[in-house]
Order: C-alpha cells, then structure tokens, then sequence
C-alpha cells in the first residue's frame, strides 16, 4: 500500500470505532462524526450537512488533466436472527458455539472515480449512484445445524459530483469538486429522538477526497508561496481541509509548496502527512500514540475482548493484530527519533 493511500485510508476509518472498540462504550454512543454528508431531502432537519466542497489553486498548462478520487464509508445495518421453532426471529444478541453475535451497525468502503478530467475544457457533473442490497451470513452450530443469521442490509446512495474550475492568473486555476447527497430517505419528524442514527444508512460517511494531477502542481493552501497567499485565502472548503501528499518521502524537503497530489479530508493534518513507518496497522484513534494505544488493548479483561470481537469485525482484526504483536514489534514503538539537526543556542 503506497504512502497516500495509507494516509487516506487512515482518514476513512478516523473515529470509527473508539477504545475500547466495544459496542456497550459510552464513547462508541454517537458515530460517524467526521465527513457526513447527508441527504438533502432531510439534512437540515437533523442538522447536518448535504454538501461538501473541496477548493484548490492549481498550477498547470493547457493540456492538465485531473483524476479525482471520492471515498465514504457506506454505512450498513447488521441484524442478528435467532431460528425459533416459527422461523427467524429478531434478537439483540445470539451466542453460538462459544461466540457472540451482536445486533449493532458496521461500515464498507466505497469509491467514486471520476474519469480524466481536464479543468480548461469547462465543468463536469457526474453521478454516484450505489444500489440497495442484502447479505446473509449463516451462523452454524458445530453439528452443522443452522443457530440464526446474521443479515447485513444496505440503502441504495445517490449523488452529484461536480467538478468545475476558474482562472487565477494565466498558469493558476482555482478547481472546486461539490459533492452533494441526493438519496431518497424518509422525512424525520422535527426534533426526533434518535433521527440521525436512523438516517446514517443513507449518508456518506467520513467522506473525503484525493486528487491527482497530470503535468500540474497543487499549491499547498497551508503554506501557499507568496504569491499566492491571497489566492489561498480565498479558497472556500466546506467540511474538509486539503494538504499536500506525495508517495516520494522526500517531498516535503524538495517542494514544501507544490505537489501533483491533494488530500482533502475532514481531519485537520499538515502537509505531506504520513503514517509512521513502525504503526502495526489502523486502530481508529489516529491522534493516539500507538504504543499506548496498543497496551490498553492488551489490557482489555476476556469479557471486554469479547464484546470488542462481537461489536465489529474490524475490531475483532484489531485485536489479534495487537496479541500477535512480539516484543520488538512494541519496542519499534518508543522513542524513535526521525532526524538530527543542530542544536541552536547551546553552550
């Protein structure tokens, strides 16, 4: 996995899931906090947004073109069954064979495309349209007798991207990507309880987006070059903040104010964000130190790991990535040092 695509993976998953990853967390109460986009048709009744917008300055000829990438969390609704002797009936939870099955909410990744698009030869609005589906999971007995299932169950998404763009000076540009949510969903009642945990299935969730430039540079909107300091200014992102990435470790030091890449996310990061080299893996809490992180998992009690495993199955991954870590997996973590410089005002 390149370094970009570590970052931005990182991003979809910030906050996802909170430590100590069980679904009975007061902190795990409320979800999908970052980069919700919801359905225009009931957005403003639940408070949230229906649109996001990316600005960028972009440096480049004639003959630029653009790929624009726009990743979500869709979010999915898990039901766990119970086979009674009248067929199927609706429980909280369901222990077979040992292991506990929880009634809750998970999340897949989805990602749009937009096909090359160069910015000088006018607007583009492109369609995201996700269909509604259903997955059944059998959860067997050891005699191979079916206990109950596990339905996951997805509502069909729908939006507009449009990307458009506008001269700054005669090698500037200004390229905006919308993205709004147009889903059919049901109307909530103003002020209901709980509406906007009903309504999650039909947002994109932790949205952001990752452009690419052919023979352009973006300006970083962080730290723009003199010159464009105004220009940057002015730049209007509505939900998330865009820097600066690259795959060359190096870049930071060699370009500090362009890059052919952009993130666009709604994490507050710095230009040229990373992941840490030594990190074992995602763990949802992307402001924590891992090596801390990692020991309060491993302090978890049976009956917590147990919850944390029935609670999501990307927790359940967290987990026994953390048991499986050995000593200098852990050690790797504590104190590393990234470079030397000199020591300014010493004695």
């Amino acid at each position: 996995m390149d370094a970009v695509e570590k970052i931005a993976r990182a991003c979809l998953y910030e906050g996802y899931l909170l430590w100590p990853y069980r679904r009975g967390a007061l902190k795990n109460a409320r979800r999908w906090t970052f980069g919700g986009v919801y359905p225009q048709r009931c957005a403003g009744v639940i408070g949230e947004p229906s649109h996001m917008r990316t600005e960028v300055l972009l440096r480049a000829g004639p003959a630029a073109k653009l790929t624009v990438h726009v990743r979500f969390l869709q979010v999915i609704d898990r039901q766990v069954y119970r086979n009674g002797p009248t067929g199927p009936v609706p429980v909280d939870e369901l222990r077979v064979e040992g292991n506990s099955h929880l009634t809750w909410q998970e999340a897949t990744e989805r990602r749009w495309v937009c096909p090359p698009w160069s910015p000088r030869r006018g607007p583009r609005t492109s369609t995201v349209d996700i269909a509604a589906g259903t997955d059944r999971e059998a959860l067997r007995a050891e005699s191979g007798s079916v206990a109950g299932t596990l339905v996951r169950s997805w509502q069909r998404l729908t939006g507009k991207v449009r990307l458009s763009s506008v001269p700054v000076t005669d090698k500037v540009m200004r390229v905006t990507v919308d993205m709004q949510n147009t889903s059919p969903c049901p109307l909530p009642a103003t002020g209901a309880r709980g509406a906007r945990d009903a309504l999650a299935p039909y947002a994109f969730a932790s949205t952001h987006v990752v452009l690419n430039s052919e023979a352009g540079d973006f300006a970083s909107l962080t730290d723009p070059p003199e010159e464009l300091r105004e220009a940057a200014a002015a730049c209007e992102n509505v939900g998330v903040w865009p820097v600066l990435v690259s795959d060359d470790p190096q870049a930071a030091q060699r370009s500090p104010h362009f890059s052919a890449g952009v993130l666009s996310s709604p994490i507050t990061l710095y230009d040229y964000p990373a992941v840490a080299p030594e990190s074992p893996g995602d763990l949802f809490d992307g402001g924590e130190i891992d090596q801390l992180l990692i020991l309060s998992v491993l302090s978890l009690t049976p009956q917590e790991q147990e919850e944390a495993r029935a609670t999501d199955p990307r927790a359940r991954e967290i987990l026994d990535r953390c048991a499986s870590l050995e000593p200098e997996d852990l050690a790797a973590l504590h104190g590393t040092i990234r470079s030397f410089g000199p020591v300014l005002g010493g004695r």
